[in-house]
């Protein structure tokens, strides 16, 4: 590592590779042994299943990743806006699927502008109103601008929701000209409920249906379609619903998961275990591999640790961050057990700690989150670290 001595970002190497001793806390790193292994493992899994990958690099909008996952065999990378799509493609990734509606001219304008150096760009539809002011706009542009119909779920989020809004939808698609149909996109992330498994695998077969159905009627004309689904929690499911002989033949079946490539310290990892729990002869798991280092900034009364690091270095939603680890250089760490957050202010957190643990003003604390996006965005750079907390690498992000 090359050490930055003036103006560093947060989160620097300053005067060496050393985590402990050399970079400016707090710093948000990433341990390269699971990383490689979660990188591993989703591939492989997929490729277990008949089905393409295309992570979610809204997660992380780190180029040095997406390369990574592409490098392991990544189909493309997933997206969720035009400007997180322009940001991948000047890093090198031409294969784009945006799981999202493309609406406004501004952001028209930014993806014409992709397809026309030469991206494979795909964006999802669930309005009429949408494909309209799309083949409007790419006409005018002479592009062809490939679409994916989104089906959703009552309640949910995005995404058409019953048969009269597909027929119509459908048929738009196909009277506008700068359209291209390629296939049936979905997000079964915000089913829930006791019966979220259940309620999952039906949606998963619904796609399935609507995506034969839509090839009978050719209304995909020769090309073969595409149909996705799967964040980093019910991936399981959809990825049996596609795992048919005929789809395999006929079909693309694409994965689309992000917060997999460095897990988390709680709600994927308990989603993991339930993985786990309905597939008790899957070999191996997800691991996690992105923790906030921060220094103890204070100990002003008994019981409590001020460190210093807040709302702006990691994420509190769903849950407030996880104590992992007391560092000190030259020393073995040691785990905080029986700590716990009470508050996360912008730049503190108070740690509640018991009476009899060794914590001095300057040791380095390690912390986990759960739902590891929102502690991405809160970073221009993450660490990526070895075993032994050396720096092997920073990589840039791009929110």
């Amino acid at each position: 590592m090359t050490p930055h001595a003036r103006n560093p970002e947060k989160g620097s190497p300053v005067t060496g590779p050393s985590l402990l001793e050399d970079v400016s806390l707090p710093a948000a790193a990433i341990f390269d042994s699971p990383l490689a292994s979660n990188i591993a493992w989703m591939q492989r899994y997929a490729d277990d299943h008949g089905a393409r990958l295309a992570p979610h690099g809204k997660t992380t909008m780190a180029p040095a990743l997406f390369r990574r996952q592409l490098d392991a065999g990544a189909w493309g990378i997933t997206l969720a806006t035009a400007q997180q799509c322009a940001a991948a493609f000047e890093h090198g990734i031409t294969r784009l699927l945006m799981a999202n509606q493309l609406v406004g001219a501004p952001n028209m304008a930014i993806v014409a502008d992709l397809i026309g150096r030469g991206a494979d760009y795909c964006c999802v539809v669930d309005s009429v109103a949408n494909v309209a002011a799309l083949d409007r706009y790419f006409g005018a542009r002479g592009l062809r601008l490939q679409v994916l119909v989104e089906l959703g779920v009552p309640g949910g989020r995005c995404g058409v929701r019953d048969e009269a809004a597909l027929a119509a939808l459908v048929d738009a698609i196909a009277a506008a000209p700068a359209l291209v149909l390629c296939g049936i996109e979905g997000y079964e992330g915000l089913i829930g409920g006791e019966r979220a498994a259940d309620d999952v695998r039906d949606y998963a077969r619904r796609l399935v249906a609507t995506l034969r159905r839509l090839m009978d009627a050719g209304a995909f004309a020769d090309r073969r379609p595409v149909v996705t689904a799967a964040g980093s929690q019910w991936f399981d499911l959809i990825a049996e619903a596609f795992d048919q002989a005929d789809l395999r033949r006929h079909c693309t079946a694409i994965l689309r998961p992000g917060c997999y490539v460095v897990h988390d310290h709680r709600s994927y990892r308990d989603a993991m275990a339930e993985v786990k729990a309905r597939h008790p002869q899957l070999e191996g798991e997800l691991q996690p591999a992105l923790a906030v280092f921060a220094h103890v900034q204070s100990l002003p009364e008994p019981g409590l640790a001020v460190v210093a690091m807040g709302k702006r270095d990691i994420s509190c939603d769903p849950d407030l961050p996880i104590p992992l680890q007391r560092h000190r250089p030259g020393e073995p760490a040691q785990p905080l057990r029986h700590c716990a957050t009470r508050k996360v202010m912008d730049q503190h957190t108070m740690l509640v700690i018991p009476d009899d643990i060794d914590l001095r003003v300057g040791d380095i604390l390690s912390f986990g989150a759960s739902h590891p996006c929102l502690t991405f965005d809160k970073w221009r750079q993450v660490l990526r670290v070895d075993d032994e907390l050396r720096v092997l690498e920073a990589m840039p992000t791009f929110f």
